[in-house]
Formats: structure tokens, C-alpha cells, sequence
């Protein structure tokens, strides 16, 4: 009986540590420092998050990780800014031309680092109204244009 007490114990032990070491490999996956949730201007939670384009998208609680899946159409701008800010997805051409980047154009719309393929795009965000920047820069047009899964290999 005692051997078999022992046992139990020693499989629950090696359970919970492979549980927590799993738990500690999903939240490295992607580094949330300074990243916002998606819904409400909050610190986003490697527990709260969702599938969305071959990526996860991150919340600051389940609340907004329902009202996501409520509507994800509505949210769709801050998610694709979000892939990228997380480098889920690299940027690949300009999200207004869909030319090849220049690096010397480079900005931060919304806490993200975007470039343009020439001044004239890069004008054309900097001079439209804070809202109207990641729009832009992320609608799920402007994300086809010019971005891509990253590779993790």
C-alpha cells in the first residue's frame, strides 16, 4: 500500500512539472512585453488568447477574448497589428503599394514598426489622423499587401 501511495505521488509530481513547463513553453512562444490587448487598452495575457490567421491573438481577460469572438470582423485591424507586433507575421511590402520596403521610410503606427516602399506612402500615414494610421496599416487589405506568416524555422 505504501509503495503504491509513493507511486501516485510520483506521478502526480512528474504530471504537474510537466504541466507548468508546458504551460511556461506557450507563454515564451511570443514575448508580450508592452503588448496591448486587442479589445481594450490593457495589458495583454499570454493565458487569454485565441487562434486567428495561423497566429494567436492575446487579451488582457476572457471578456474580451468573447467579445473578440463575437465579432472578429470588428476587431480585425488591432489583431493583424497585433501578429505583427508579436512577429507572428513579418512584414514582406508596403501595406498601401504592396512594393518592396525601403528601411529608411520606417515608422511606429500603434506600437508597431512599419516601412513604406517610398516617402509618398509614408507621408500619406503619417498626415492621416491617429485612428485613420493603423487602419492603413492593418486592415485585412492592407495585411494581405504586405505581410506573411513568419517562418520559424
Amino acid at each position: 500500500m505504501k509503495n503504491r501511495l509513493l507511486s501516485l505521488f510520483a506521478v502526480l509530481m512528474v504530471a504537474s512539472v510537466t504541466v507548468i513547463a508546458g504551460e511556461t513553453q506557450l507563454a515564451s512562444d511570443v514575448n508580450l512585453d508592452g503588448v496591448k490587448c486587442i479589445v481594450a487598452p490593457r495589458d495583454a495575457q499570454a493565458s487569454k488568447s485565441a487562434e486567428y490567421k495561423e497566429g494567436k491573438v492575446y487579451f488582457c481577460c476572457g471578456g474580451c477574448a468573447g467579445k473578440f469572438a463575437a465579432s472578429e470582423k470588428k476587431y480585425a485591424t488591432q489583431a493583424n497589428r497585433q501578429l505583427v507586433q508579436t512577429k507572428q507575421y513579418v512584414q514582406t511590402g508596403c501595406p498601401l503599394s504592396g512594393g518592396d520596403v525601403d528601411p529608411a521610410t520606417e515608422v511606429t503606427v500603434d506600437g508597431t514598426k512599419v516601412a513604406f516602399c517610398c516617402g509618398k506612402c509614408k507621408a500619406a500615414v503619417e498626415g492621416a489622423e491617429d485612428k485613420e494610421k493603423s487602419s492603413m496599416v492593418f486592415s485585412d487589405k492592407a495585411f494581405a499587401k504586405a505581410y506573411k506568416k513568419a517562418d520559424k524555422s
